[in-house]
């Protein structure tokens, strides 16, 4: 059985991907191809309960390594638990976030640089790669304006507060910016760069556009 497909959707917080990867996911269902979608952290038992330590603004004082440390935790176990048995069992898997978002928030965002983070992710995830990565690069302004609006809203509805990472200084989320911007010139091959203000509608075309190709090109088209 052919290996199957693995694409991640990257981005700050606020850029769009929650929207994007189910629209992407309707887009699949349509054609026949039945994704796994999944998120980090997050996504298994373990992550979420390491999603719910690292996000929640009360997680006071943890240390840049130890943030690090636990996102290559929760991602070892969705490696483990979901994403590699269905790459095995040649299924396609949508990730909301993956490595590039540790490369860009601990690597950039709290300075740890990306030589610490891609030897870690050699270590512990095997250096599993995305076969594809749709990384949302609206303004700063708008992505940060949307997630503490999103962060309030949910909080007022679920009473979960999620929002440990939003109360960064704009310093913090520019180093974010301008790390995912080096990850996408970096591997120009794999990552796919859907930048400005686009509609919700105009960033779905470029997504499902860059997705089709790849689908073919991979031979995962019925």
């Amino acid at each position: 059985m052919p290996r199957g497909l693995f694409i991640t959707l990257e981005g700050l917080d606020g850029s769009g991907k929650t929207t994007q990867i189910k629209r992407l996911a309707a887009w699949l269902q349509r054609r026949s191809l039945d994704p796994i979608v999944t998120r980090q952290p997050g996504g298994t038992a373990t992550g979420d309960r390491i999603r719910a330590l690292l996000l929640d603004s009360r997680s006071t004082g943890l240390a840049p390594m130890t943030e690090m440390a636990l996102m290559f935790a929760d991602r070892a176990q969705a490696i483990a638990e979901i994403i590699e048995p269905a790459l095995v069992a040649g299924r396609l898997v949508l990730c909301d976030r993956f490595t590039d978002s540790t490369e860009a928030y601990q690597g950039g965002g709290r300075e740890l640089g990306s030589q610490l983070i891609l030897d870690m992710h050699r270590l512990i995830c095997g250096d599993l790669q995305p076969d594809l990565t749709l990384l949302l690069l609206p303004s700063l302004s708008i992505c940060l304006e949307r997630a503490r609006r999103r962060n309030v809203r949910v909080a007022a509805q679920t009473g979960k507060d999620e929002n440990r990472f939003e109360q960064e200084e704009e310093a913090f989320y520019q180093r974010v910016w301008r790390k995912y911007r080096e990850i996408a010139a970096r591997e120009p091959q794999r990552v796919v760069l859907i930048e400005g203000n686009l509609t919700i509608d105009e960033v779905h075309e470029q997504i499902a556009e860059a997705v089709a190709e790849r689908l073919i090109t991979a031979g995962h088209t019925h």
